[in-house]
């Protein structure tokens, strides 16, 4: 029997997942939506999940996109209308259609946008919020915050703000990165950071957050930075935020006649083995 390949599009709270990709007796968002993809088609073998990021453990997704191969003719509403009945309620399957020719949801995305959300100085958090903010007890200098972030636009080796893996590379066009503060209700306020770029490698986004919150709060300056980030190595002095502030915002594509294209020109940069995204580190 034939396959036809499907796009699933997914958001989870990440906060009781051991993030995306499947591991042995951990519970993942792959392994639960392959489980039930492939209990309710009653197949004789797992299906296999390929995401866009795939996020680590506590990070959370409001628009994660994956691809799945099908026996040809699965009904794509009518497996959506299941999973919907039998998926737990920290995720869900935003749509489920037919994907199109050369459609691959890693390699045949042009950028992912991620977005890191802090309450800091004495501002009290919202405790309905709690695992999907983090805090900080310095202030933010939203302006100071932009500024240093506005180095680091643009393609670079971003080695000091990674895990390094054998055999991938670290090398990404970083398109955005920007702070703003926002009105939070009646708790107070708080700063959301976007970041955007072709991809990214495991824990980069969580490490720019934490260097350009350093320089924002006056614990750093500007030459640190700098210092920083033409090091060429991953950096001790560069914290890693907590997992619960990050969430997959968006996953953009070409048009479809560009799909495939597009995949084969990321292949050939980041290779079959390079990590992306917040990677679950010793996945792929």
């Amino acid at each position: 029997m034939g396959t036809t390949r499907m796009r699933m599009d997914l958001a989870y709270d990440g906060t009781d997942f051991l993030g995306w990709a499947v591991q042995p007796g951990q519970r993942t968002v792959q392994g639960e939506v392959e489980h039930w993809t492939t209990t309710v088609l009653r197949l004789d073998r797992p299906v296999g999940l390929v995401c866009a990021g795939r996020t680590d453990a506590g990070v959370h997704a409001r628009a994660q996109v994956a691809h799945v191969d099908l026996p040809t003719g699965t009904d794509p509403a009518t497996l959506l209308r299941r999973l919907r009945r039998v998926l737990p309620g920290d995720v869900a399957v935003l749509g489920l259609r037919e994907a199109p020719p050369g459609f691959h949801a890693r390699f045949s995305a042009l950028w992912r946008r991620y977005v890191y959300r802090l309450v800091d100085g004495d501002r009290v958090g919202d405790p309905l919020q709690r695992g999907h903010v983090a805090e900080i007890r310095r202030e933010i200098d939203v302006d100071r915050f932009n500024q240093a972030a506005a180095t680091l636009l643009g393609l670079h080796d971003f080695a000091p703000f990674c895990r390094r893996r054998a055999g991938a590379t670290t090398i990404r066009t970083l398109q955005d990165v920007e702070a703003r503060r926002v009105c939070a209700g009646p708790l107070g306020s708080r700063v959301e950071v976007t970041v955007r770029a072709d991809a990214f490698c495991h824990s980069m986004v969580r490490s720019l957050v934490g260097a350009l919150t350093a320089v924002a709060t006056g614990q750093r300056d500007p030459g640190w930075l700098a210092a920083v980030a033409a090091s060429g190595r991953r950096h001790y002095q560069v914290q890693v935020m907590p997992a619960r502030g990050l969430t997959l915002e968006e996953v953009r594509y070409p048009p479809d006649d560009e799909l495939a294209s597009r995949a084969e020109e990321a292949r050939s940069v980041r290779g079959p083995v390079a990590v992306d995204d917040e990677d679950v580190e010793g996945e792929e």
